[in-house]
């Protein structure tokens, strides 16, 4: 475990390997960790990769500030960039939150990024749009449910967490076990102040009063078309899957889609080995 200071905040981060520069982003429920199938194939391919815990999830500091917002998120990862990437571009992989902070960073720091990958979650416009489909919204009930005050950290951390089980399990393909990862997730969750935090992206998500005034300008740039090489995945039994076949107006640069077989929303968890193929061949093109 290795730590850096960025934007304000002090970093946890896992690190393998030497050379160019994967910055690979989690989500939730879910740590740096969910990486440790890929992370030593691409440190063996000649990558340095690096998977920080984003903020707010322990070891990684809690936000003195409060914000937990996607401009927020975004200039984070920029920051960490910079710290650790020796001014040269990288490349990002994100899942799940770390797709959607992605999303806004290849938007808004186009420069910062060489290639990147984004899984599990589409383009925020078609998310945008799914909100109107009822099983879309669904699949989504976790984010109304946690813009409730307190009962959410209450109801996650109840009945050892059986919340987080239930996230996995229907999320996932059936048949999937990963008990000794998702037992890591609940322990990290129940670090003082964490699990009010990551509920805060949620809530700064739908809640345009809780993201920080000063990154107003940040905002649009975040909307702009993609010119980054760009491969989407996403498990092809994830409902998610449907949304992201048609994305590609939202990308001028070369841009990919690909599903995979037999993976849930988790699919670099639930077939590693596939995940990680498609990974060692889009960056290394």
């Amino acid at each position: 475990m290795q730590h850096v200071h960025a934007n304000g905040l002090d970093f946890a981060y896992l690190e393998q390997g030497s050379g160019p520069l994967v910055l690979m982003l989690h989500g939730f429920p879910d740590t740096a960790h969910t990486w440790s199938h890929q992370m030593p194939a691409l440190a063996a391919a000649g990558y340095r990769v690096v998977a920080p815990f984003l903020r707010g999830y322990h070891p990684t500091a809690l936000a003195a500030d409060g914000y937990y917002d996607k401009a927020t998120l975004a200039t984070d990862v920029a920051a960490l960039i910079r710290a650790l990437g020796g001014g040269e571009p990288v490349h990002l992989v994100g899942q799940d939150w770390g797709a959607i902070v992605s999303y806004a960073v290849l938007a808004a720091f186009p420069q910062l990024v060489r290639r990147a990958v984004v899984m599990a979650v589409p383009h925020p416009a078609v998310v945008a749009r799914s909100m109107l489909d009822p099983k879309h919204v669904h699949r989504s009930f976790h984010w109304w449910f946690f813009q409730l005050p307190n009962l959410p950290e209450r109801a996650l951390l109840a009945n050892d967490a059986a919340f987080i089980d239930y996230l996995w399990t229907y999320w996932t393909s059936p048949g999937h076990e990963d008990a000794a990862h998702i037992a890591s997730i609940k322990a990290m969750l129940a670090q003082p102040g964490v699990l009010t935090a990551t509920l805060g992206y949620y809530r700064a998500m739908l809640d345009a009063s809780k993201g920080d005034p000063a990154l107003a300008e940040l905002r649009p740039l975040m909307e702009r078309a993609i010119t980054v090489p760009t491969l989407a995945l996403c498990g092809a039994d994830d409902l998610r899957a449907e949304l992201m076949t048609d994305q590609g107006q939202y990308f001028t640069g070369e841009y990919r889609y690909e599903e995979v077989a037999g993976a849930g929303h988790f699919l670099q968890r639930e077939q590693p080995a596939a995940v990680t193929r498609l990974l060692l061949e889009w960056l290394g093109k």
